[in-house]
């Protein structure tokens, strides 16, 4: 899962997306989880780091890595490479 290329991210957490013109605020969480989307890291590696930056056991940061990427699909801001 990627971030889509037109989707605007300040170092804040304020989204744009000039696709529908919504915009969206995230807090730190999410921001982290957005930069390394952007940087095309993994899911795995996503929720490593997820757990380390955080602290959080590994069952905790996959719910919530998973809700917070479900949230970001049904908003349309990410894109699923084909393989």
């Amino acid at each position: 899962m990627n971030i889509r290329k037109n989707i605007a991210i300040s170092e804040t957490g304020f989204i744009f997306n000039p696709l529908t013109g919504d915009s969206f605020s995230v807090n730190e969480t999410g921001l982290f989880v957005l930069q390394k989307l952007k940087e095309e890291e993994n899911e795995e590696t996503i929720l490593k780091a997820f757990q380390e930056e955080f602290e959080l056991d590994r069952n905790t940061a996959e719910i919530d890595l998973n809700d917070f990427l479900s949230m970001l699909k049904s908003y349309q801001l990410t894109a699923y490479e084909e393989a």
